[in-house]
């Protein structure tokens, strides 16, 4: 087996991962330009459509620890085909569902393999690389989810607006054929690196106090991502005052900054994790801060969600990288259980939106409502990093005692 040293800085397996990704990002992201689409066609509320988002992310929170558990001793390259296969499926079901029950149903199901693909994804592509890359590795993987906003959901919402919502997941449903087979020829097959822990062992790395900050921070960043971009397209149409046609060049522009946002992430984590990942939560909460005075100017609007791409998917490599690193045993479940918490973060996101809209002041408060989230966030990451710094005082003090006379 060659060393990591000799191994090439971008593997192709890399990017069969990224292919994987893509399928599943955009399955998850796409119901955000077909909201008024599903909610006028199964006549349902604007809000009751968006809980389309909140069953997926709940679903990925559930999924993740008990599909973890059940593929833990499948060899990773076989676990992540079956994941594709369940995640196919879950899309033919979408397309087909007569109601709104039946597609929320089938939304969890296609769920069910998100937080594992992405939990043992993130392993492999860490193990793919050198140590002063494994940030970066996380980033291309995750490149995946920002192509799918990039290209997936604005492809999705035109095919939504001329064909019917169905004829997206038809679509997606294709990728993740094409994303199954892409795997299965480039990632290579475990070559008896893959030692499988109990799930009591795993579970015991989970629960080191580290890990759950880490595991908290990453619920209260995308928390805050998703109370706005669940409904960004209302929020485009009715508050800024764009046509249904303008969404898709718009979430275009979004999808960018989501591109550049992880790969930047992904750089500045390698260098510096924890700087980077203070700094981007802090990025966050001005940004969506700030947006809420631009939302009633168009072209500061189109500006904004470039902005808001960069920063909320900056956060996405450091984020994970430091719950990989806090965890003693167990990585993959350690990993399934961040992709976890992202998406608990997209279903409160998505949940605290509705009530704004629904209960509060209306679409034009969620930006300041979403603000809040990283911040405390960012409170949350500033006492995982003064724990991180207390045994290295204690160490200190002990050597000022040894050597006092």
């Amino acid at each position: 087996m060659r060393s990591l040293s000799t191994r090439p800085r971008t593997p192709l397996a890399l990017y069969a991962l990224t292919a994987g990704a893509f399928g599943i990002g955009t399955t998850e992201f796409v119901i955000m330009g077909l909201l008024l689409q599903v909610s006028a066609d199964l006549h349902v509320s604007i809000a009751t459509a968006g809980l389309l988002i909140s069953g997926y992310a709940l679903g990925v929170f559930v999924g993740a620890p008990l599909l973890t558990a059940a593929t833990s001793r499948l060899p990773h390259k076989t676990a992540l085909i079956a994941l594709m296969i369940i995640f196919t499926l879950g899309n033919l079901a979408s397309a087909l569902a007569p109601s709104y029950v039946m597609l929320m149903i089938a939304r969890v199901i296609t769920s069910l393999a998100h937080g594992t693909f992405f939990g043992v994804g993130a392993v492999v592509a860490t193990g793919l690389v050198a140590e002063d890359r494994k940030a970066s590795a996380i980033s291309i993987m995750f490149t995946g989810l920002t192509v799918a906003t990039l290209l997936g959901v604005p492809a999705g919402a035109w095919l939504g607006l001329h064909f019917g919502w169905r004829s997206t997941f038809w679509a997606v449903s294709a990728i993740g054929v094409l994303a199954t087979v892409i795997i299965a020829t480039l990632v290579p097959a475990d070559r008896g690196e893959h030692a499988p822990m109990k799930f009591v062992e795993e579970l015991k790395g989970i629960a080191h106090p580290q890990v759950l900050l880490g595991l908290l921070i990453t619920v209260l960043g995308f928390a805050g991502v998703f109370a706005m971009f669940t409904y960004i397209q209302p929020i485009l149409t009715r508050v800024t005052g764009f046509a249904d046609s303008a969404v898709s060049p718009i979430l275009l522009v979004f999808g960018g900054g989501m591109v550049v946002g992880n790969l930047l992430g992904g750089k500045l984590a390698d260098k510096h994790l924890v700087m980077t990942l203070l700094g981007s939560l802090v990025a966050l909460a001005i940004v969506l801060g700030a947006m809420t005075f631009a939302l009633h100017s168009k072209p500061a609007m189109i500006a904004f969600s470039a902005l808001f791409g960069i920063v909320g998917f900056a956060t996405v490599a450091p984020l994970q990288l430091r719950v990989l690193q806090k965890a003693t045993g167990g990585q993959v479940l350690a990993s399934s259980f961040n992709i976890a918490a992202f998406n608990l973060g997209n279903a409160i996101g998505a949940w605290l939106g509705g009530v704004v809209i629904s209960h509060g002041p209306g679409l034009g408060a969620v930006t300041w409502a979403a603000a809040l989230l990283p911040l405390l966030g960012l409170a949350v990451a500033v006492y995982s990093v003064r724990l991180d710094a207390r045994p290295s005082r204690r160490m200190a003090t002990a050597a000022c005692v040894e050597v006092a006379p």
